[in-house]
C-alpha cells in the first residue's frame, strides 16, 4: 500500500447514508474511482480524492521511491511485488507464512533475521537449488527429502559427507511422504528458541535427492572444453546430497527479497503488541490457519499484558506512584520524607529558577537578534509590496499618490466588456494588417468608424474590413446553414411564440433563405468601394455563426433583417439621443443589410467583428504569416548578436588608439630639449679661457682657426637637430592625424550599429507583436501597463522619420483575480487600505477593469510615481525608458490631430440626415484608404 508522509493510505469507505440510499434507490448515480474502487456521492467528493491522490507526495512501501503520486506509487509497488513473487522459491512461500504466522516481535527486520535463520539450510520439494560436487557447482532441482534417519536405518547412511550419483533408472531411497512426515516442522517452528530447534531438528541430518537440469545454465566458471565434457555427463542424473553442499540462489533467496516478501504477504495491527498476520487472501491460497489458536491467543495476551504492564511501571517511576491509602509510619520515617520532601522542594525551586533565566536568556537573544535583522540593510530591487517610502523620501519630493487613470476615456469606456472586445478586434486588424491586405488606421479611426450611422456617405473603413475578412474566412472551414441549424434547435426548447424584437425565429430564418446564400462567390472588388459586402457579411454569418461562438446571433440577425415601421424609425433618428425608443425595438418591415447594418448600435457590430477576427485566428494565411514572423525573429536575433560582436570590437580598437596617442605624446615634447640641453652645456666648456695668460701671438692665432672651425661644426650639429627634430614632429603629427581619422571613422561605424539595434528593436517589436503580445510591466499592486503602437503592420516612424501612432495612449488594466488573491494573502500588510491611500478611490481598478493616460504630463506623473527600488516598477520603468522616444511623440501626435479635427463637430453626432454646413467626409476616418488592397482581389 502507498504511504504519505510515512503513513499508509486508508481507502474511503462509503458512509453510511450512501449505502441507505443505494438500497432504496438501486438506480442512484454516483461517482466511482476506477483505479481503487471507491465510491463517492457528490463530484466535489471525486474530485477532491482524485486530487490528492495526483499529488507527488506518495511513495512506494517496496522500493521506497518518492515523489510519486498516488498511482505511479501503486504501480510501483505492484511491478515489484510481481518481479519478487516470480523469484522467491514457490515451494519456500508456505513454510515461512506458517512460520510467521500469529508472531510477537516488534521489529519486522527482527522477524526477517529469525526466518532466514531458520530456512537458510532447509530445502523443500520442486526447489531449484546449486550443488557444489567434486569442485564443480551444478543447477538441480529437489525431488525428494529424506528426515533424519532412525538408529535402525543407520547403516545406509554414508560415512563420508559427499555426493553420490545414481543414473536416472537406479532405484530410489525410501520416499517419505509429506502428509505422514511434515518436513522441517520443528526447524520452521518460531515458537520453538533456536538453540531446542537446531538439537530437535538438526538440518545437517536431512538428505535430499536431486536432479541435475540440463536445461538450465550452469553458474560456475568454466574452463575448456574437457570440463564442459566432464559436466555434460552429469545432465539428467540424480544425486543425494546434504545442505552443506547445496545453496540457493541469491536473486531468489536473500535477506532483502524475503523482508520484501514477508512486508507484501502480512500486516499487523497498532495496538501494543499485535501478532504478525498473514493477509486472509494469501493465507487461503497457500493453506494458512487463519483462526489463533486458542494457546496462541492466551500467549499473546499474556505478552500483551506484560507489555502494557512494563509500560505502564515505566510511566508511574516517571510520574509518580498513584495515591493510595499509606501504613502508619514511624518517627525516623516521618523524618526521613521530611528530609526527602524538602530536599525535593529545594531541587524543584532551584529548576524553576535555572528555567526561568534561560527563558529570560532566550528573550533577550531573540530580542538582540530581532534588532540585528531590523537593522540589516534591504537589498534593492524586491518585492515592490515590502518597499514604503519613508519621511526622508517624502520631503525629498517623491510621489506618495498616483495620478488617477481616466475610465472613461477609453472607447466605449461605459462598458468594460465591449472595450475588450473593441481592442481585440483593432489589435487583430492591424498586427495582422498584411496578411489581410489592409492598411494600418488609429484607434480613433476606428472608434468613430464603428460609431458611423449614416449610409449616405458610405464608410470604406468598414467596408475594407469587413471585406478582407470575408475573403479571409472564405479559406476557413465552415457549415452551410450552420446559423439557422442552431436557431432551430434553441427554437425546440422555447415556447411557440417566443420572439425577440417582435419577430420569431421562423420568420427570421425565412428572411434569411434569399440573402447571402452565394457569399464566398460575391466579387467584393476594391474599385467598386466593395458594392454588396452587407450582404455577403450576413450570408459569411449564416455559414460560420452559432449560438455558441456568437450568443447575440438571433438579434443581431433580426436587426440585419428587419425595419421597423417608417414612422418609428423618422421618430428615433430624429432624436438625439442614443437610447432608443419603444417603437424602435418592434422590428416588423423586412428590410436588407445594406440598409439596416448601419442602424446596429456599436457593441452589435463590434461583436461581429470579434466573432470574425476570432475565425480568422484559424486561416492558412494568418498562420504562414506568423510562421514567418518566427522565422524572421530568429535571424533578428542573430542579426542583434552579430552586432554586438563587431560593437564591442569597434570600441576595443577606439580605446587602443586613445591610448597610443596618450603615450606618443609626452615622447614628443621630451626628447628633443635635452639633446639641445647637452649640446649648450657643451658649448658652454669650449669657451673657457685658458689659465696661461702669456700665449704667444702664434699660438693665439691657432687657437682663434680651431675656435671658428669649433662653432661651425656645433652650428651644424645644431641643424642637424633641429632638422631631426622637425621630421619626428612630422611623423608624429601624420600619425596622430591618421590615428584621429580612424578614430572617428570606428566611432561612425559604432553610431551606425546603435542606429541599426534600434531598428532591430522596432522591427522586433512588429514582430513579435504578431506572435504574441506582452504589456510593459506591471506595478506595485499588479496593475498590468499596455503599449499596442508600433506592433504588427503597424509602425513607430513613418518614412522620413515622421512619427506614427496606433493608439496615441498608455492602458492601465486591473489585476487579474490571482494576482489580487496572492497580495491578500499578505497577512503583515493592509493590502486594501494601502491601495486606497496610493491610488485613489478613483485609481483603484477591478479585475479585466480598463482606463488610460492619455497626455504625456500624466504619464509624466506616473513615471515619478513608480519607486525603482522594486522589481515589478523597476523593469516597468526601463520599460518606459527603453521606448520613451516614441511614446511621448505618438502621444503629442495624437493630441495635435484631435485638436485640428475638434475644429468640427463630431461624427459620431451625425444623424441619418446629412447635416448643413460641416462636411463629414472630410473626417479622418471617412479619408483613410486602403493602399495594401490596390493590387488584392
Amino acid at each position: 500500500m502507498p504511504t504519505c508522509r510515512r503513513k499508509r493510505v486508508v481507502l474511503t469507505e462509503p458512509s453510511e447514508a450512501l449505502l441507505q440510499a443505494a438500497k432504496s434507490n438501486p438506480n442512484k448515480e454516483v461517482y466511482y474511482l476506477q483505479q481503487t474502487g471507491e465510491i463517492f456521492e457528490t463530484y466535489e467528493a471525486y474530485a477532491a480524492r482524485m486530487s490528492f491522490y495526483r499529488l507527488k507526495q506518495f511513495q512506494c512501501e517496496v522500493t521506497g521511491k518518492s515523489g510519486l503520486d498516488y498511482f505511479q506509487a501503486l504501480e510501483s509497488e505492484q511491478q515489484e511485488a510481481q518481479t519478487m513473487h516470480s523469484r522467491f522459491p514457490e515451494p519456500l512461500k508456505a513454510a515461512v507464512l506458517k512460520a510467521v504466522q500469529w508472531q510477537v516481535v516488534g521489529r519486522l527486520d527482527h522477524l526477517v533475521e529469525a526466518v532466514f535463520d531458520r530456512f537458510k539450510d532447509r530445502y523443500f520439494v520442486d526447489e531449484k537449488v546449486f550443488v557444489d560436487a567434486q569442485g564443480d557447482k551444478f543447477y538441480a532441482k529437489v525431488v525428494q527429502v529424506h528426515p533424519p534417519k532412525t538408529k535402525s536405518d543407520d547403516v545406509d547412511v554414508p560415512a563420508e559427507n559427499q555426493a553420490s550419483s545414481s543414473s536416472v533408472t537406479s532405484p530410489p531411497h525410501v520416499i517419505v511422504d509429506d502428509d505422514a512426515v511434515q518436513i522441517h516442522k520443528v526447524g520452521g517452528d518460531l515458537k520453538i528458541p533456536a538453540k531446542e530447534a537446531l538439537v530437535r531438528d538438526d538440518p545437517l541430518k536431512y538428505s535430499y535427492k536431486v536432479q541435475i537440469l540440463e536445461e538450465q545454465h550452469e553458474k560456475s566458471h568454466e574452463k575448456g572444453k574437457a570440463a564442459s565434457k566432464d559436466k555434460a555427463k552429469w545432465s539428467g542424473s540424480f544425486m543425494d546430497v546434504q545442505c552443506s553442499v547445496m545453496s540457493r540462489d541469491r536473486l531468489a533467496f536473500s535477506k532483502s527479497i524475503l523482508r520484501r516478501f514477508i512486508r507484501d504477504c502480512v500486516d499487523r495491527d497498532a495496538a501494543v503488541a499485535s501478532p504478525w498476520t498473514v493477509k486472509p487472501v494469501i493465507a487461503k491460497h497457500y493453506g494458512v490457519d487463519s483462526v489463533m489458536p486458542e494457546e496462541t491467543r492466551k500467549g499473546v495476551e499474556d505478552i500483551k499484558r506484560g507489555e502494557i504492564d512494563k509500560r505502564k511501571k515505566i510511566w508511574e517511576d516517571k510520574e509518580g506512584p498513584p495515591t493510595k491509602k499509606q501504613k502508619k509510619m514511624t518517627a525516623a520515617q516521618e523524618e526521613r520524607v521530611k528530609a526527602l520532601a524538602v530536599a525535593a522542594e529545594k531541587r524543584e525551586r532551584e529548576a524553576r529558577e535555572k528555567a526561568e533565566r534561560q527563558q529570560k536568556a532566550k528573550e533577550e537573544a531573540e530580542r538582540l537578534a530581532a534588532e540585528k535583522k531590523k537593522k540589516k540593510p534591504i537589498r534593492y530591487p524586491t518585492e515592490d509590496l515590502d518597499v514604503r517610502l519613508n519621511d526622508k523620501e517624502k520631503k525629498a519630493g517623491l510621489k506618495v499618490k498616483k495620478p488617477t487613470p481616466s475610465k472613461l476615456g477609453v472607447p466605449f469606456g461605459e462598458n468594460q466588456g465591449t472595450f475588450e472586445a473593441f481592442l481585440t478586434s483593432w489589435n487583430f486588424l492591424v498586427i495582422y494588417g498584411q496578411p489581410l491586405h489592409l492598411s494600418t488606421f488609429t484607434m480613433d479611426e476606428f472608434e468613430h468608424a464603428l460609431r458611423h450611422s449614416l449610409v449616405d456617405p458610405p464608410c470604406a473603413l468598414l467596408g475594407e474590413i469587413h471585406s478582407t475578412l470575408i475573403y479571409n474566412l472564405r479559406t476557413v472551414p465552415f457549415t452551410r446553414h450552420s446559423a439557422v441549424l442552431s436557431l432551430l434547435r434553441l427554437q425546440d426548447t422555447l415556447e411557440e411564440e417566443h420572439r425577440v424584437l417582435s419577430v420569431s425565429i421562423d420568420e427570421l430564418a425565412g428572411a434569411m433563405a434569399d440573402v447571402g446564400n452565394n457569399w464566398e462567390r460575391i466579387p467584393l472588388r476594391h474599385n467598386e468601394m466593395r458594392d454588396g459586402w452587407e450582404e455577403a457579411l450576413l450570408g459569411c454569418l449564416k455559414d460560420h455563426a452559432t449560438l455558441d461562438n456568437f450568443p447575440r446571433l438571433r438579434e443581431v440577425l433580426t436587426r440585419l433583417l428587419f425595419a421597423p415601421e417608417p414612422h418609428a424609425e423618422v421618430s428615433s433618428s430624429s432624436s438625439s439621443s442614443r437610447v432608443s425608443s419603444p417603437a424602435a425595438n418592434n422590428l416588423t418591415v423586412q428590410s436588407s443589410p445594406s440598409e439596416r447594418y448601419y442602424a446596429l448600435p456599436p457593441a452589435d457590430r463590434i461583436d461581429i467583428l470579434t466573432l470574425m477576427c476570432n475565425l480568422a485566428v484559424s486561416s492558412k494565411a494568418v498562420h504562414s504569416h506568423m510562421e514567418s514572423c518566427e522565422e524572421q525573429l530568429t535571424a533578428l536575433r542573430k542579426e542583434k548578436i552579430e552586432i554586438g560582436r563587431q560593437k564591442k570590437q569597434y570600441t576595443e580598437e577606439m580605446n587602443s588608439l586613445a591610448g597610443e596617442t596618450e603615450v606618443k605624446e609626452p615622447g614628443t615634447n621630451g626628447t628633443v630639449p635635452d639633446e639641445d640641453t647637452t649640446m649648450h652645456e657643451s658649448s658652454d666648456l669650449s669657451d673657457v679661457p685658458s689659465e696661461d695668460g702669456s700665449e704667444t701671438a702664434s699660438t693665439s692665432s691657432a687657437r682663434q682657426k680651431r675656435s671658428a672651425r669649433q662653432k661651425d661644426l656645433r652650428q651644424k650639429a645644431h641643424t642637424q637637430a633641429h632638422a631631426k627634430q622637425r621630421e619626428l614632429a612630422r611623423a608624429q603629427a601624420a600619425s596622430a592625424k591618421q590615428a584621429l581619422a580612424e578614430h572617428r571613422r570606428l566611432d561612425e561605424e559604432v553610431n551606425k550599429l546603435e542606429r541599426r539595434l534600434e531598428a532591430i528593436e522596432r522591427e522586433f517589436r512588429k514582430l513579435l507583436g504578431a506572435v504574441r503580445i506582452k504589456p510593459l510591466g506591471k506595478d506595485r499592486f499588479h496593475n498590468r501597463i499596455w503599449w499596442f503602437d508600433g506592433m504588427g503592420s503597424a509602425s513607430l516612424l513613418g518614412s522620413g522619420g515622421v512619427v506614427q501612432y496606433g493608439t496615441g495612449r498608455i492602458f492601465i488594466q486591473g489585476p487579474s483575480e490571482m494576482d489580487l488573491e496572492l497580495m491578500l494573502k499578505k497577512e503583515d500588510d493592509d493590502y486594501e487600505a494601502r491601495r486606497l491611500e496610493e491610488e485613489g478611490p478613483e485609481g483603484m481598478l477591478a479585475p479585466s477593469e480598463w482606463a488610460q493616460y492619455a497626455e504625456p504630463e500624466e504619464l509624466d506623473e506616473f513615471l515619478a510615481w513608480l519607486n525603482p527600488k522594486g522589481v515589478r516598477e523597476l523593469a516597468l520603468k526601463n520599460s518606459f525608458i527603453k521606448w520613451w522616444s516614441h511614446i511621448a511623440p505618438g502621444m503629442r501626435k495624437r493630441i495635435s490631430d484631435l485638436n485640428i479635427s475638434a475644429k468640427l463637430p463630431e461624427a459620431r453626432r451625425s444623424t441619418r440626415t446629412k447635416p448643413s454646413g460641416h462636411d463629414i467626409s472630410r473626417e479622418p476616418y471617412m479619408m483613410w484608404t486602403n493602399r495594401r488592397a490596390v493590387n488584392s482581389v
